[in-house]
């Protein structure tokens, strides 16, 4: 996939990310400790290796019990933040089907919070599994929701000009962990 034209600037590097995590990390580990059975969710593509990060830091760093993981898929927008579907999709697996998650504390973790559309369809999923909680992690806010979500467990806040894009660059994806700020070649004076 051909990445957009534009001015990249490096915002943070895969260093900085890693403290970012750990963070984020122990965000989580405040809000699961005691909860008893736990899932962690990443929203694909981005989203499932930042959750396999999360999981292994909150199984090695915190001590937390290793908890279930699984990957939903969800589109809505590009990378370039184009308009893919004028609705979310999410693509149910025929494992998921029957998934009964009763009991279970849902950590949902994803990289960028951008309008709220795709968090709206996953959490309205879940809820269906009749969790006993749902709780939201995210890499980046960006501040542009446009629904009454927020980030339970952030790594990032950065208020972002609606032309302009963050790019989380996330093995296996792209080769370095990092996160850009996008400029578009027709935003630019």
């Amino acid at each position: 996939m051909e990445r957009p034209s534009g001015l990249r600037t490096c915002l943070y590097a895969a260093i900085q990310l890693d403290a970012v995590m750990e963070n984020m990390a122990r965000q989580a580990a405040g809000l699961l400790a005691g909860k008893g059975l736990i899932v962690v969710v990443g929203i694909l593509r981005r989203g499932a290796p930042l959750a396999d990060r999360l999981a292994e830091l909150l199984v090695k760093r915190f001590g937390l019990p290793a908890p279930l993981r699984l990957d939903l898929s969800v589109k809505r927008y590009a990378d370039d933040l184009t308009l893919l579907y004028p609705e979310t999709r999410l693509t149910e697996e025929a494992a998921h089907e029957a998934l009964d998650l009763e009991g279970y504390t849902v950590l949902l973790v994803d990289d960028v919070l951008y309008t709220g559309h795709s968090l709206l369809k996953v959490v309205g999923y879940l809820a269906r599994k009749k969790p006993a909680e749902i709780r939201v992690a995210m890499l980046v806010d960006r501040g542009g929701a446009r629904l009454p979500f927020r980030a339970d467990v952030l790594g990032l806040r950065l208020e972002i000009a609606p032309p302009d894009i963050i790019e989380c660059n996330v093995p296996p994806y792209e080769p370095e962990f990092k996160i850009e700020l996008l400029k578009l070649e027709s935003t630019r004076a």
